[in-house]
Order: structure tokens, then C-alpha cells, then sequence
């Protein structure tokens, strides 16, 4: 049987870096535990201040997995009890502002254009952020919880560890998509899995294998090219 390329694992870091991208279609494959427990192993060796090592991870599959999106489901699904359910955190800015706003608008258009939604359809765009809840088919569902009392240099710290988990999950065939959509439903996440109270939800991921067949995962979202963002003096 041909593995599909995508399955293949990265050839080196660089590979594994810029072949990363968020997923959207996964199938549903089961991805081992030991796997799983090698991709976060290899994460862990990211930095952090004083190897404080802020991480802590929640893994789920099978029914534990199903059940979770289920509670999430009903809460999405019901406008009144989603319309309670708010952030700990804001992820995104209170205002947008250029270029960030033209960005993600950007990304938003090209997506629901690829899935053939429309602007106003607002039924189908509720289905498609539905889909972040069934962790778009992945078997692997990923909760990171930082305690509380850590400051902003540890969530710093944090963003390399999850890279390290989308970069190692590259090394081995696998994809991700990092979520933080699930943020609004911390509490349904917390109450599932048995987060104590000291912990504060990071953000979600789904980790599986990639639908090659899949429009949405033909996605390419752009880059500013060096020169936009870096200024060199010196060389």
C-alpha cells in the first residue's frame, strides 16, 4: 500500500518546520499512546526559564475523547448556554488593527472559500467552527494547562514547548492543528477531564494523520517575507 506523502515522515528540521500546518480534515487512523508519549518526550526538551518547565498536557482518545466533544457539542449547539461561556483569557485583541485585521481576514476568506461558504451563511460557518469541537476527525485530542501562579515569561516558554509537539508530530507522518477555540468551553474541558482548579487551559490540539483527500487541507496560509518583519545591521 502507497503511504500517502503527506504520512511520510519529515526528512530533517527544516522539513518538519515548513511542511507544518494547521489541519483541518484528519482521518480517523489511531495514533498510538507510546507515540503520542514520544511526540511530548521530544516537546520537552524546549526552554524554559530556570527549566521550570511550565507544560502539563491532557491526551484523550477513543470514547474519553467522543464523550468530551459531545459535552462541548451541547453546550455550542445551545445559543443561550453558549452565549454564557467566555474565555479566561483573551487570545485575540480587543480592537484589530492593520495588518493583523487584513490577515486574518484573509485566512477566514480563503478557508470558507475553499469549503465553498459563503459570507452570510452563517449555519455552514457555525457547522465548520463546530468541527474544531470533533477535532476535525483527529483520534488524538491534545489540552495544555499551565498553574496559575506562573507568569508571562513561563507562557513564553510555553509556545516553544507547543511547537516542539507540532514540529515532532512532523517527524513522524503526523499533523496538528492548535486550537484555541476550545478556550470558551474551559469549563465543560476542565470538568471532563479533571483539571484542578490551579490550572488555567492553554489552549487544545488535534493530532492525527492529514485527509490528503480533504479541499480544506490544500490551505497555504502566506508569510511576510523576511525583509517585512527583520532589520539586519552589522553584516
Amino acid at each position: 500500500m502507497t503511504i500517502p506523502a503527506r504520512h511520510q515522515p519529515a526528512r530533517d528540521a527544516i522539513d518538519a518546520i515548513v511542511s507544518r500546518r494547521s489541519i483541518r480534515a484528519f482521518l480517523p487512523t489511531p495514533v498510538p499512546q507510546q507515540t503520542v508519549a514520544e511526540i511530548l518526550r521530544v516537546a520537552s526538551r524546549a526552554p524554559s526559564g530556570t527549566n521550570t518547565q511550565p507544560w502539563k498536557v491532557y491526551a484523550v482518545a477513543g470514547e474519553p475523547r467522543a464523550e468530551l466533544s459531545r459535552r462541548i457539542l451541547a453546550v455550542f449547539d445551545d445559543r443561550d448556554a453558549a452565549a454564557k461561556s467566555t474565555r479566561e483569557y483573551e487570545y485575540y485583541p480587543a480592537k484589530w488593527v492593520s495588518p493583523y485585521l487584513e490577515r486574518r481576514r484573509k485566512v477566514g476568506w480563503d478557508m470558507y472559500g475553499l469549503l465553498g461558504i459563503g459570507k452570510g451563511d452563517f449555519q455552514r460557518t457555525h457547522s465548520q467552527h463546530g468541527r474544531n469541537y470533533q477535532f476535525f476527525d483527529a483520534p488524538v485530542g491534545l489540552f495544555f494547562t499551565i498553574d496559575r501562579v506562573l507568569e508571562r515569561g513561563s507562557w513564553l516558554d510555553y509556545g516553544m514547548f507547543l511547537q516542539n509537539v507540532m514540529i515532532a508530530a512532523r517527524a513522524h507522518g503526523l499533523d496538528t492543528c492548535p486550537q484555541a477555540a476550545f478556550l470558551e468551553f474551559h469549563k465543560v474541558i476542565e470538568d471532563c477531564l479533571g483539571i484542578p482548579a490551579n490550572e488555567i487551559l492553554v489552549c487544545g490540539m488535534s493530532l492525527g494523520y492529514a485527509d490528503p483527500d480533504a479541499v480544506v487541507n490544500t490551505l497555504q496560509t502566506e508569510r511576510e517575507p523576511v525583509e517585512g518583519f527583520a532589520s539586519f545591521r552589522g553584516f
